[in-house]
């Protein structure tokens, strides 16, 4: 079986607007699926996420890295009526106000927020590549490392090894703490164990929308590391959303990071840069 090497620039679809909204969408609905699973795994937790013109707003929790929208200004201009709704839908909720912006948005979007005061807190590169069934990364794996999918029963377990790979980070304590309740409701998103001789030693998750395959949840406990435990579960999950009818797999990764380097190394290319979006709270005398 041939291994799939990208040397044609024609390989890729170009990075406009029509490839920006397959991106968009696919992690907003990834974040709706969590929120929703967090709804069903706790109920009182006023978990919950609403579409406004194309936006995709998420609460879950006040301090939850998931509560902010996606999609703003992606699939239609932004309006001042819309952005009030999603204020409110914020403020009612006695959230911070966040949106990730692609920069391919309508430039209504940051027209409007700079106009009510937000300010931009933080980047992300959204990287992509074509993918097929037959795809071979070019690092040699450790054949020692085995990925699978988690089987009913394992959250706890999966949870508790992502918590570890990022225990330095400790305000994602709480964060992680419920995480295995929420993946055992999530309908839409895939968890993968790579094993080490028979124990979890890394994870990762595979959301799929529309031919689009996000690749997220990327941890290893720390004696597990630099032993080839995510490059088996990068390929494993990329031939895995391949076979599934993906033709595009994407990820996010901070600009210039080690994750964004190593997402270059096997293939992965930036679309855009996205730029987070925070309203900071009205000044109290």
């Amino acid at each position: 079986m041939e291994a799939l090497t990208i040397t044609d620039q024609e390989a890729f679809p170009f990075s406009d607007l029509a490839l920006a909204r397959r991106l968009e969408k696919t992690e907003a609905l990834s974040n709706a699926d969590f929120v929703e699973a967090r709804a069903r795994a706790f109920p009182n937790s006023g978990a919950r996420w609403i579409e406004v013109g194309g936006a995709y707003a998420m609460y879950d929790g006040p301090a939850s890295p998931v509560t902010q929208t996606f999609g703003l200004g992606i699939s239609q201009p932004v309006t001042g009526p819309r952005l009030d709704q999603v204020e409110e839908f914020f403020n009612v909720r006695g959230a911070p106000i966040f949106h990730e912006v692609c920069p391919l948005a309508d430039p209504s979007a940051v027209a409007l927020l700079n106009e009510r005061g937000y300010h931009a807190t933080e980047f992300t590169s959204v990287m992509y590549r074509p993918i097929s069934a037959n795809l071979r990364l070019a690092a040699m794996r450790n054949e020692r490392i085995q990925v699978r999918l988690i089987k009913p029963g394992e959250e706890q377990v999966w949870a508790a090894t992502a918590a570890r790979g990022w225990s330095e980070i400790s305000e994602l304590e709480d964060f992680f703490r419920e995480l295995g309740q929420i993946s055992a409701n999530r309908e839409s998103t895939l968890s993968f164990f790579a094993e080490l001789e028979g124990e979890p030693i890394a994870t990762g998750a595979l959301s799929i929308c529309e031919g689009v395959a996000l690749l997220a949840g990327a941890s290893t406990i720390p004696e597990g590391r630099k032993q080839g435990a995510q490059l088996a579960l990068l390929e494993t999950r990329l031939r895995y959303a391949a076979q599934k009818g993906c033709d595009i797999a994407m990820m996010g990764a901070l600009p210039g990071s080690g994750s964004q380097r190593n997402a270059e190394r096997n293939g992965f290319r930036i679309a855009y840069t996205r730029v987070k979006w925070h309203l900071p709270p009205p000044a109290t005398d």
